[in-house]
């Protein structure tokens, strides 16, 4: 790894390449390019196929807890207002790179706060992905071994078919899903290799969304789901900002900004990219709308934060523990390939944090084998220790992905490094941060208070 002679040139050279190349989150943009000659251009429906991939992963299974938190009306009303603050973030960011003729995320920040603001956009990207991919961790132990996070045991697929011994323990299965599953998936070096396994984990994804919705719909024919809670049980101030709790979920479930300039490249023509982003919020919003109302219908105040775990219990239709071991199934597998998708970005941008001079991560056999080794050992160690997805989520919802989601684009729109930005987009940029800093503050101190409380009682 050289580092130039310390001219003012090769430092120049260095920086230049560290941003370009470096923290272009998924693809580098040599490859992007590349890829647009070869391909002339991808399809408005590829690329609202594979923005919607983005968005949709694990935050779908803890919108049903914030919906039976926040009351069915304040909890639609949320995911519809962070899918439109979602879209004026996302057009920020197109907005100046397309003026400044930026192809990623993090040159973006570079140009406009120097080595810094790159460096803490890579930062967050490691935060939140690691946070993510965490989340994907328990969910897997939690369908497959069971879960007793909330004092009542809800068995595993494993252990209902097979009864609890040590080889389908939490411990055990989620190793042998690290070696045997995400081991072999993660050492693709392309993501082009996985195009075909992502296609099938959206398709898996709708599985859980149609069965889910299915058995509410057949339920409630049959007069046998109770009427949900339209608003939320305010018993005194304690309980008006523990609603602060459910706000970064709802931001980590449309997270996709790091993704956004590697399908933008791909277009021929760029002014496609809005409508995709508005098509690609729409479809998901209504897949989160539907699934977190249907399933908060079919469960009740007895929604879990992980709503998977719910399907241990007889749902009252004919077939039940066929229909419940499909849904767990289906979505267990779609997190399990999804997960070299994030894991991809997580290894491109740490290495741009440890390296930032290196030639691409790629061309080293040797860095990359030890950063995806150590990276999957931090992933499956806190999955073991961390007990619940919505502690996870809590942390790098309020933290990482608030600043990739919100804060960072707001910034940029206030520097405005290219005057593109209107008074509209400044009011709306300030207007943003304060609503970001000030509810996620509250949603990680009460959060934190809460894992206190919880580990004095224990």
């Amino acid at each position: 790894m050289g580092i130039g002679n310390g001219s003012s040139s090769d430092v120049l050279l260095t920086s230049q390449k560290a941003v370009q190349d470096e923290t272009t989150p998924l693809l580098p943009v040599k490859a992007e390019e590349d890829a647009i000659h070869e391909f002339n251009g991808a399809s408005f429906s590829g690329a609202v196929f594979n923005l919607s991939t983005t968005i949709v992963g694990a935050g779908i299974m803890a919108l049903p807890a914030s919906i039976k938190m926040l009351g069915l009306i304040p909890g639609i009303l949320m995911i519809i207002l962070v899918a439109l603050l979602t879209e004026a973030s996302i057009d920020m960011l197109v907005r100046c790179s397309h003026q400044g003729k930026i192809t990623s995320y993090g040159w973006l920040m570079g140009e406009t706060f120097g080595q810094w603001g790159r460096i803490a956009l890579q930062a967050s990207v490691v935060i939140n992905n690691i946070g993510v991919l965490v989340v994907y961790m328990i969910i897997i132990g939690d369908v497959l071994s069971g879960t007793s996070t909330t004092g009542v045991h809800h068995s595993g697929i494993f252990e209902g078919w097979f009864g609890p011994h040590m080889w389908n323990s939490r411990l055990v299965v989620l190793l042998a899903t690290a070696l045997l599953v995400f081991a072999p998936l993660v050492s693709f070096k392309r993501l082009d290799s996985l195009r075909y396994t992502s296609a099938l984990s959206v398709a898996l994804a709708v599985v859980f969304v149609v069965i889910t919705a299915g058995v509410a719909i057949l339920r409630l024919i049959q007069g046998t789901v109770e009427i949900p809670k339209l608003f939320p049980d305010i018993d005194g101030i304690s309980s008006v900002w523990k609603l602060f709790t459910a706000v970064p979920v709802l931001v980590t479930a449309y997270i996709c900004h790091y993704n956004v300039h590697s399908i933008d490249n791909e277009l021929e023509d760029k002014t496609q990219i809005k409508p995709i982003v508005q098509t690609s919020l729409g479809l998901c919003s209504t897949v989160y709308i539907a699934t977190s109302f249907f399933a908060y219908l079919l469960f009740g105040e007895a929604t879990l934060a992980d709503v998977l775990s719910n399907f241990d219990s007889d749902l009252h239709i004919p077939f039940s523990s066929v229909f419940n071991d499909v849904v767990r199934v289906s979505y267990v597998v779609h997190i399990m390939l999804v997960f070299p998708i994030v894991f991809f970005a997580l290894r491109l941008n740490l290495d741009g944090l440890l390296f930032p001079t290196a030639r691409h991560i790629s061309h080293d056999n040797r860095r990359f084998a030890i950063i995806t080794i150590s990276l999957l050992a931090v992933i499956y160690l806190a999955a073991i220790f961390i007990p619940s997805i919505w502690d996870a989520f809590q942390f790098t919802g309020a933290t990482a992905a608030v600043l990739i989601g919100f804060i960072f684009p707001a910034m940029i729109i206030l520097r405005d490094p290219y005057d593109v930005s209107t008074k509209r987009d400044k009011v709306l940029a300030v207007t943003m941060i304060v609503l970001a800093v000030v509810s996620n503050s509250v949603a990680l101190y009460c959060d934190t208070l809460n894992i206190f409380y919880r580990k004095q009682e224990a």
